[in-house]
């Protein structure tokens, strides 16, 4: 096993962390997972767990990082990612957008690694334009309630880049648009999560709101294999990869309704500040370098997602108060 090139992941007992450790585990690489469990689950890597390939360091990358040995690759993957998280822990992160891009860059160089680091639709804000090319500015306010995450990511992509120009260190940058699947956390506050575990419960599904507003959704799997191709590419620039599929989240609220067999009706309470009205990806540039594009259906990737949150939450009933 000593000779199998390593790859940090950080955010690695995450949602998205955890695929991508089981990704490059099937890829033949080494993983080293990276997390402080604020926001991840060892539940997410338990299986991985007792591979002689796989390792876990419980470590805060905002403070600082050491890997011991040569890394091939750094996945910055750390953050809290859904508003309700980063809403409540606003100065955590912003420094793990900062201080711990900052750390992770510095590994990246000490290390001559290639570093690709997650930013996230979010730097387009409130879109002004539809659908969001990578050439497009953003339209963000720094000082309200989600300035704070779309603020890091930022700062993150100017951080990566100033090393890429500057120290000549191999950087990619991927612009993450709404992903779902297995691993979600139940209470993660994001649309898809809140949805089935409302309907699985028998309550009302909660709407921001008049479900006007768009999200277009992509399926774990597909997302993995677009950040693996853009780490292997020789593309230095930000990349989109996302689902163009384009869906109000009212449709969608009736959607998961159908799938969950249920009959709760919509409730609907006011926008939060701020919201996104619209959200869908440009994919040319992911289509066009990386010779991606999404593959799964939402309706076969929801099924699956489905069979995780019921035995999430039977496992929820069945444990001792």
């Amino acid at each position: 096993m000593a000779n199998k090139e390593k790859v940090l992941i950080t955010g690695g007992a995450g949602f998205l962390g955890s695929h991508l450790c089981d990704r490059f585990l099937a890829e033949g690489y080494h993983v080293i997972a990276m997390d402080n469990l604020l926001t991840g689950s060892m539940d997410n890597i338990e299986h991985l767990m007792g591979r002689s390939d796989f390792e876990f360091y419980h470590c805060d990358v905002s403070k600082f990082v050491h890997v011991p040995g040569e890394l091939k690759y750094i996945l910055h993957f750390a953050s809290p990612a859904s508003p309700i998280d980063y809403l409540k822990m606003p100065i955590q992160t912003l420094k793990v957008g900062s201080l711990g891009t900052h750390n992770l860059l510095g590994l990246a160089k000490a290390k001559n690694a290639r570093i690709l680091v997650a930013s996230t639709s979010e730097i387009y804000g409130d879109p002004m334009v539809h659908p969001q090319k990578e050439d497009y500015w953003g339209n963000v306010n720094p000082v309200g309630p989600r300035g704070v995450y779309d603020e890091a990511k930022r700062f993150q992509e100017a951080m990566t880049m100033a090393y890429h120009t500057f120290h000549g260190v191999e950087t990619r940058i991927v612009r993450i648009f709404n992903t779902y699947g297995p691993r979600m956390r139940l209470n993660d506050g994001r649309a898809l999560p809140a949805f089935i575990s409302q309907a699985l419960r028998g309550e009302d599904l909660t709407v921001f709101g008049d479900g006007s507003q768009t999200r277009s959704f992509c399926y774990v799997s597909d997302l993995v294999d677009g950040i693996y191709r853009l780490l292997l590419s020789d593309h230095p620039q930000p990349v989109n990869v996302g689902n163009p599929q384009e869906i109000t989240i009212k449709q969608f609220a009736e959607e998961i309704i159908k799938l969950t067999g249920t009959d709760q009706k919509i409730v609907y309470k006011p926008l939060p500040k701020d919201d996104p009205k619209q959200r869908r990806p440009d994919i040319t540039k992911a289509q066009e370098v990386l010779g991606w594009e999404p593959k799964v259906e939402r309706s076969d990737g929801l099924k699956v997602t489905l069979e995780y949150f019921k035995e999430k939450i039977l496992k929820g009933q069945q444990a001792p108060a």
